[in-house]
C-alpha cells in the first residue's frame, strides 16, 4: 500500500539522482567543447608537422571522439529529463494525498451550474493525472455526466479495478505521456497533429513533378559526365536549367509543408513512444481482460511503426537546415520533392488511423486518473449501481475535505418523490452535505471510487441550485437568476424521462423577503414532492419543517451546534428531525454587533 512517507523517500532518491545526472551533463558539455577545440588545434598542428595522412587520421579521431561524447551527453540529458518528470509525478502524488492545491495544476474556468455548485473543477484537479489535454478533457466529461449509463459505468469500474493493481503500468505510461505532452501541451497535443494531417496539398501534382525530375536527374548526370570527358558540349546546362526551374517552382509549397512537419517532429516521436509502450505491454488477455480490450486497437495496429516512418521522413526533410549540403544534394537529385511526396503519403495514411489511436490514449489516461485516485485512497469504495431509484450511503464524506477534518454521515433516500428538508444554524454543514452527495454521485457515475464506506445508488439525472449568481452583463438580479434556475429544475422534473431527477437546493428564494420566501418555498417544495425525482433542500426557514406533517414524502433532518467557552462548536453530524436551534443572533453578538438576545 502506498504511503506518504514512501513517496517522500522516493522523491528524495530521485532528487539525488537528478543532481548526479545534471552534474554529469555539465561535465560532458565541457568535454564536448574541449574535444572539438583541442582536436581541431591538434589536427592543424599535425598537418604542418606530420603531413596529410596524419592530418586525416587526427581529423577522423576528433570527429569520432566528439560524436561519442554527443551520444553519451544526449543519453544523460534524456535520463535527467525522465528523472525530472518522474520526480514531478511523485511530488504530485504527495500533493494529492495532502490536498495541497498550490502544488497541483490549476483548473480551468466554467459557467456550468453543476460544475460551479459542486466544485467539480477542484475535483478534476485532484483526480486528473493525464499528461494530454485530451485525456484530461475526457475525465472532465465523465465527471460532468448528467445522464449516467449503467453499462458504461460498469465497464469503467472494471477497468479501474484492474488498473489499481498495476502501478508500474500506470507509472510508466504517465512517464512516457508526460515526456510526450511536454512539447504538446501548448499545442493541445493531438488536436494540432490532427489539424496538420487534415491540411490539404496537391499530392497528384507533386507526384507528377517528382516523376519528371526523377527522369531529368540521371539525364543531367550523364550529360555532365559526357561534357566532363569532352565528348559533348555543355548541353547539360539546358536540361539542368529545366530541372532547376521545375524544382524551384515547388519550393514555397514544399517549404511550408516541411516547416509545419518539423515543428511537430519531436511531438510525433514522443507520441510514438507512448503508443509503443501501450502496444508492447504484456497484458495477459485473461488477467487484464478489460484493459486489453481497451488497448486492442493500438495493439493490433502497431502505430509506433507508422509514426517512426513519419518521423524518419520529417528528419530527412530537416536537411534544409544545412544550406550547403541541401543545395548540393538537390542540385543532383530531387531530394526535397521526393520526401515531400513521401510525407503526403504518410499523412494520408496517418489521418485515417490516428484519431482511433488518440481515442485509446485519451480514454486510457482518463481511466488511469480514476485508478490513481482509488490507489491513493484505499479506504474509498466502489459504489453499487442499482436499477432502483434508491440512494443509500454509509459514512459518506467529502473528498475535498482533509481526512483529519472530514466528518462522514449515513443517509438514505428510498423512493421517487421523496424530499428531505435540512435545517440548521449558519456554518453547521448544510451546504457541504449537499455537495458531498453531489460530488460522490459524480464520482460514481464517472466509474470511480467514492468517499464512503458503502454507497448504493440508482441512476439519476443530476440538478443543483446551490451557488446562483446574478449577471450584470445580462441585467439579471440574483433573485431573478435563482427563479430561472428553480424553474429549469421544475421543468426537468416534469420531463418524461426514464431517469428520475436527483436535485440539491440550498437556501431556496433567499433573494426576497421572509413572507414571500415562505409562501414561495412551501408551494415549490410541495411541487417537488409530487414530481419524478428526489432530493434535498437546505434552508434556514424553520417554518418549512411543518411540511413534513402535511406530506408523507417530505422529511426533516438537521445539523446542530453547541457553545463552549464563548465559541461556536459544530460536530457536522446529520440528525433526523427539525433543527431545535438557530445561531444568527448569537454569532452577531459574539462578533460585537449590537443585538438583543431574548
Amino acid at each position: 500500500m502506498i504511503t506518504r512517507e514512501g513517496l517522500q523517500r522516493q522523491a528524495r532518491r530521485l532528487d539525488a539522482t537528478l543532481k548526479e545526472l545534471n552534474a554529469a551533463g555539465d561535465r560532458f558539455a565541457t568535454l564536448r567543447l574541449l574535444s572539438i577545440a583541442v582536436g581541431f588545434l591538434l589536427t592543424v598542428v599535425l598537418y604542418f608537422v606530420a603531413g596529410l595522412l596524419v592530418f586525416w587520421i587526427s581529423l577522423l579521431v576528433t570527429i569520432a571522439v566528439f560524436s561519442g561524447l554527443v551520444v553519451v551527453h544526449g543519453r544523460i540529458r534524456r535520463a535527467a529529463e525522465r528523472t525530472q518528470a518522474w520526480r514531478h509525478w511523485k511530488t504530485g502524488q504527495i500533493a494529492r494525498m495532502d490536498l495541497d492545491w498550490e502544488k497541483l495544476p490549476n483548473g480551468g474556468q466554467t459557467t456550468h451550474p453543476l460544475e460551479i455548485d459542486l466544485d467539480l473543477l477542484q475535483v478534476h484537479r485532484l483526480l486528473n493525472t493525464a499528461a494530454s489535454h485530451g485525456g484530461g478533457q475526457r475525465l472532465h466529461e465523465w465527471l460532468l455526466n448528467e445522464r449516467p449509463d449503467l453499462a458504461m459505468i460498469e465497464k469503467r469500474q472494471a477497468l479501474v479495478r484492474e488498473l489499481i493493481s498495476m502501478p508500474i503500468f500506470r507509472g510508466k505510461l504517465i512517464l512516457q505521456a508526460v515526456l510526450a505532452a511536454r512539447d504538446l501541451q501548448e499545442q493541445r497535443e493531438g488536436q494540432r497533429i490532427l489539424g496538420w494531417l487534415e491540411e490539404q496539398s496537391d499530392s497528384k501534382s507533386l507526384r507528377t513533378i517528382l516523376l519528371i525530375l526523377t527522369g531529368l536527374a540521371p539525364v543531367n548526370i550523364i550529360l555532365f559526365a559526357l561534357y566532363s570527358f569532352g565528348i559533348l558540349p555543355p548541353v547539360w546546362l539546358a536540361t539542368w536549367f529545366i530541372y532547376a526551374a521545375i524544382f524551384l517552382s515547388q519550393m514555397q509549397e514544399i517549404g511550408v509543408l516541411f516547416q509545419r512537419a518539423l515543428t511537430l517532429e519531436d511531438a510525433l516521436r514522443k507520441l510514438g513512444a507512448v503508443l509503443h509502450y501501450v502496444e508492447k505491454y504484456p497484458y495477459g488477455e485473461k488477467r487484464h481482460r478489460h484493459l486489453y480490450e481497451l488497448c486492442h486497437p493500438v495493439i493490433e495496429a502497431q502505430p509506433s511503426h507508422q509514426l517512426r516512418k513519419v518521423t524518419w521522413v520529417v528528419s530527412a526533410a530537416g536537411l534544409r537546415q544545412n544550406p550547403i549540403l541541401w543545395t548540393m544534394l538537390n542540385a543532383v537529385i530531387p531530394w526535397d520533392v521526393y520526401f515531400a511526396h513521401r510525407l503526403n503519403q504518410q499523412k494520408a495514411e496517418l489521418a485515417e488511423k490516428l484519431p482511433a489511436w488518440l481515442e485509446v490514449w485519451f480514454e486510457l489516461e482518463a481511466v488511469c486518473s480514476l485508478a490513481n485516485f482509488a490507489y491513493l485512497n484505499p479506504a474509498y469504495t466502489f459504489p453499487t449501481i442499482s436499477k432502483q431509484a434508491v440512494f443509500k450511503a454509509q459514512t459518506i464524506g467529502h473528498p475535498l475535505i482533509p481526512h483529519d477534518h472530514r466528518i462522514s454521515n449515513d443517509f438514505v433516500l428510498g423512493q421517487v418523490g421523496q424530499v428531505v428538508v435540512i435545517t440548521g444554524s449558519n456554518m453547521a454543514g448544510k451546504s457541504s452535505f449537499l455537495r458531498t452527495l453531489g460530488v460522490n454521485l459524480c464520482l460514481a457515475y464517472a466509474g470511480g471510487v467514492v468517499c464512503a464506506g458503502a454507497l448504493e445508488t440508482g441512476l439519476f439525472r443530476l440538478f443543483s441550485c446551490i451557488r446562483v449568481t446574478d449577471s450584470l452583463n445580462d441585467g439579471i438580479s440574483y433573485f431573478y437568476a435563482e427563479v430561472k434556475r428553480l424553474k429549469a429544475l421544475l421543468d426537468a422534473l416534469r420531463v418524461d424521462d426514464p431517469l428520475p431527477l436527483f436535485f440539491l437546493i440550498d437556501e431556496i428564494f433567499r433573494g426576497t423577503n421572509n413572507r414571500e420566501r415562505l409562501i414561495g418555498s412551501r408551494s415549490y417544495i410541495q411541487a417537488l414532492a409530487n414530481g419524478h425525482g428526489l432530493g434535498l433542500i437546505a434552508t434556514h426557514d424553520l417554518e418549512l419543517v411543518k411540511l413534513a406533517d402535511e406530506n408523507p414524502h417530505i422529511s426533516n433532518y438537521h445539523f446542530r451546534e453547541d457553545v463552549h467557552d464563548g465559541r461556536m462548536v459544530f460536530d457536522y453530524r446529520l440528525r433526523s428531525g427539525p433543527s431545535p436551534t438557530t445561531n444568527a443572533l448569537r454569532i452577531m453578538a459574539m462578533e460585537g454587533l449590537p443585538v438583543e438576545i431574548g
